[in-house]
C-alpha cells in the first residue's frame, strides 16, 4: 500500500478527512467554556482537515485512487469511500473555505454578541464532517447516509437565533429537504439498486440496457427533485427561508457545504449513475434543461425584487445553482466542465457577497438595500470586496465565472439546444441588475443622516469617518474576493482533473 505524505495509507487519510471535523465538534462542546480556546480549536481543526486533503489530492494526482469499506450497513450494501475527481473538487472547496468562513465566524459571533457560540461551532464542524462524507461516498447509500447527517447538523444552525422567524425558516428548511430526500431521492435510489442490482458510482453510468428508456425521464427527475439541496424551482423555497441564520451559517448554506453537496450530487449522479452519454442518447434529461433553465431566469427575476440584501443573494444562488444542474442536464462533457467549475466559481464568489452582507450589518444594523446608500465611501475595503464578488457572478473577465458560461454555451451548441443560450444571456443581464445596483448605491448613493454606526463599534464618529466592522469580518471577504482572480488560474488544471469524466476539450 502506498503512503501519503503524512505517512498513513490515502485510504485512511479518507477516513480521516471525514473523522476529524466529527472529533473536532467534541473537542469544541468540551472547550466550550473557554472561548479563545473554543475558537482555536475551531481554526486547528479546519487547518488540519484542508491539509489532509491536500495530501488527497496529491495522492490522486500520483495515480492513487484508492477505495476503503468500512461495513455492511445491510449485508452487500456497505458503508464505502473512494477517492474521485469530482469528490476532490468538493473536498477542497469546501475544507478550504472552512477555514476563512472559521475566522470570519469568529468575527461576526463576537462582534454581534451571539449566544450558543459553542452549538453553532460544534454544529458547523459536524456539517463539514458530513460534507466529507458526501465528496468520498463511492455508493449511492454511502452519500444518503450523509447527505441527510447534513440536513440535521445545519437544522440547528438555521434556527441559531430562536426566535419565532427562526424556528419557522428552520421548519421550512428541515421539511422541505427531509420531504424531498426521502420522499423523491431514496425511491431513485432503491429503484437504481432494483434494476442495476448496484449502487455503486461507475464511470459512464450503471443504467444503461438495466432500465426502460421510457422510464429514465422519471427516475432522472426522482433524483433531480430528490436532491433538494440543489434548489431547483419548485424545490428552491428553503433557501430564502433559512436566510434567518447569522451570516456564517449563510455562508455555510450558500458556499461551503450545503448548496454545493447539492449540486455536487447532482454531478456525481449524473456522471457515475446516468452516465452522460446514456442521457445524450436518449434525450431523458431534455425535460429537466429546461426547468434548470427557467430556474436560472425565475430566481434572477425574483432577485431583482428583493430590498432585503440576504433575500437579494440567496435567490441569487437559487440561479446559479441551477447553472450547474443545467450543465449536467446538457450531458456533454461540455456541461459537466461548467458543473465543476461553477461549484468551485460560485463558492468562492458567493461566500464574499455574504460575509460582505454579514460585515455590514454588524457594523451598522442594516439589513435593507434601501438603507445602504452611500456606504461604500465608509466600509471601502467590505465593498470593494462586494464589488470583486459581484463581478465574478456576473462573469467579468479576468475572473474565472466568464469561463463557466463559455462552457455552457459550449455545451448548449454541442449539444443542439442553441436556445438555452438565450436563457444564459438573460441571466447574465439579470445578475448585473440584481448585482451591480448594491455596488453603486453603496458608493454613489446619499448618505444623509439615514444610517448611523452601530454604537458598540462607533462611538460618536463624525460622518464621514470610515464605519469599522470587526476586523476579522473585514480580512476574510478580502481574502476571498483575491481567490476570484486566483480561480482565473485554476481553469486548467481542474479541466486536466476531470479530463477523465469528459474526455479532452
Amino acid at each position: 500500500m502506498l503512503l501519503s505524505p503524512l505517512g498513513i495509507g490515502f485510504d485512511t487519510a479518507m477516513l480521516i478527512a471525514i473523522l476529524l471535523p466529527m472529533v473536532g465538534a467534541v473537542l469544541l462542546v468540551l472547550a466550550g467554556r473557554w472561548p479563545n480556546l473554543r475558537e482555536a480549536v475551531t481554526l486547528a481543526t479546519s487547518v488540519a482537515l484542508f491539509i489532509t486533503v491536500l495530501h488527497l489530492l496529491g495522492g490522486y494526482l500520483a495515480g492513487e485512487a484508492p477505495r476503503l469499506v468500512l461495513f455492511d450497513v445491510v449485508p452487500g450494501l456497505p458503508l464505502a469511500f473512494r477517492l474521485e475527481p469530482l469528490g476532490v473538487i468538493f473536498s477542497l472547496v469546501a475544507s478550504g473555505l472552512w477555514i476563512i468562513t472559521s475566522l470570519y465566524a469568529i468575527g461576526y459571533m463576537r462582534g454581534n454578541n451571539e449566544k450558543n457560540q459553542t452549538r453553532f461551532y460544534a454544529c458547523f464542524a459536524i456539517a463539514l464532517g458530513a460534507a466529507m462524507g458526501i465528496a468520498f461516498a463511492d455508493n449511492l447509500l454511502t452519500l444518503f447516509i450523509f447527505y441527510e447527517v447534513l440536513t440535521l447538523s445545519t437544522y440547528p444552525l438555521v434556527a441559531h437565533k430562536e426566535t419565532p422567524e427562526a424556528r419557522r425558516g428552520a421548519r421550512i428548511y428541515l421539511g422541505i429537504l427531509l420531504a424531498t430526500s426521502i420522499g423523491l431521492l431514496l425511491p431513485a435510489i432503491i429503484w437504481t439498486y432494483a434494476v442495476a442490482g448496484t449502487g455503486d458510482f461507475q464511470l459512464g453510468g450503471i443504467l444503461e440496457g438495466k432500465i426502460d428508456e421510457a422510464l429514465l425521464p422519471i427516475l432522472l427527475g426522482l433524483y433531480m427533485f430528490g436532491i433538494g439541496k440543489a434548489a431547483l424551482v419548485p424545490i428552491h423555497p428553503w433557501l430564502p427561508h433559512a436566510m434567518v441564520a447569522p451570516t456564517p451559517v449563510s455562508a455555510l448554506l450558500h458556499a461551503v457545504a450545503v448548496v454545493k453537496a447539492g449540486v455536487f450530487t447532482v454531478l456525481k449522479v449524473t456522471v457515475y449513475i446516468f452516465g452522460t452519454d446514456f442521457l445524450s442518447s436518449t434525450d431523458a434529461s431534455v425535460w429537466l434543461m429546461w426547468i434548470a433553465a427557467f430556474s436560472i431566469v425565475f430566481a434572477g427575476i425574483i432577485a431583482m425584487t428583493k430590498d432585503n440584501l440576504k433575500a437579494r443573494l440567496a435567490y441569487s444562488t437559487v440561479s446559479q445553482l441551477s447553472y450547474v444542474t443545467l450543465g449536467a442536464m446538457l450531458a456533454s462533457g461540455y456541461g459537466i466542465t461548467a458543473g465543476a467549475l461553477q461549484i468551485m466559481m460560485h463558492a468562492t464568489a458567493k461566500i464574499t457577497l455574504f460575509m460582505c452582507a454579514g460585515a455590514i450589518y454588524v457594523a451598522t444594523q442594516k439589513t435593507e438595500l434601501s438603507q445602504m446608500d452611500g456606504l461604500g465611501r465608509r466600509m471601502p475595503w467590505v465593498y470593494g470586496a462586494f464589488t470583486v464578488g459581484a463581478l465574478a457572478i456576473i462573469g467579468i473577465p479576468p475572473l474565472g465565472g466568464d469561463w463557466v458560461k463559455l462552457y455552457l454555451v459550449m455545451a448548449a451548441t454541442d449539444s443542439g439546444e442553441k436556445y438555452v443560450i438565450y436563457a444564459l444571456i438573460l441571466a447574465s443581464l439579470l445578475s448585473i441588475g440584481y448585482l451591480l445596483p448594491v455596488v453603486a448605491r453603496g458608493f454613489f448613493g446619499n448618505l444623509g443622516d439615514r444610517t448611523e454606526p452601530a454604537a458598540q463599534f462607533n462611538d460618536a464618529m463624525p460622518s464621514e469617518e470610515r464605519i469599522r466592522a470587526p476586523r476579522l469580518t473585514v480580512i476574510a471577504p478580502v481574502i476571498t474576493a483575491a481567490l476570484c482572480f486566483l480561480t482565473l488560474f485554476l481553469v486548467g488544471p481542474l479541466k486536466e482533473l476531470i479530463a477523465p469524466l469528459t474526455g479532452a476539450h
